[in-house]
């Protein structure tokens, strides 16, 4: 049984589904990494530094247990990271079938390449509806994200929504 478990996702930004699968993530394994991915076929809003501090801050102001690190991945796949730390699971947020198609096919290669699997999570209904693609558009036409994201990321978004590009 595997007892650390990698959360991947491009975080951009955290939103309240992705607290709620750390969270639970983090009941069912010791140790859980949060790992900030780049993702080059997505415009990103925040710099992944921002992000990491972002998760960090949010994790941490929401009472998730200790045994959540949060950390960034951008050379070579994630099953490297994941070896790397000796994680055996990657646990994935799926919120629509058009999730479970995407991520299927990542979960057979990842299994295939390094013996890591992927246990799929659904999120709280409250928050299925929600992507961090979704709450970058509402905030960039100036609606109200609160919401959808945790308080942390709501009042940077606030402050500055007009963040350098990656």
């Amino acid at each position: 049984m595997s007892r650390i478990a990698v959360v991947p996702g491009s975080f951009d930004p955290v939103t309240l589904g992705h607290l709620d699968v750390i969270q639970r993530a983090a009941t069912v394994f010791e140790e859980v990494h949060v790992v900030v991915v780049h993702n080059p076929d997505k415009h990103a809003l925040l710099p992944i530094s921002r992000r990491v501090e972002l998760i960090e801050q949010a994790v941490s102001a929401t009472g998730i247990r200790g045994n959540v690190r949060v950390a960034s991945w951008s050379v070579g796949l994630l099953v490297d990271y994941c070896t790397d730390v000796g994680a055996k699971v990657i646990v994935k947020g799926i919120r629509s079938q058009a999730d479970v198609t995407y991520e299927t096919p990542m979960a057979i290669v990842n299994r295939n390449l390094a013996r890591v699997e992927t246990m799929f999570m659904l999120p709280d209904p409250s928050h299925a509806h929600v992507s961090s693609s979704l709450v970058r558009q509402v905030a960039g036409l100036g609606g109200d994200v609160s919401p959808y994201v945790p308080r942390v990321v709501y009042e940077y978004l606030q402050g500055d929504t007009d963040t350098s590009i990656e």
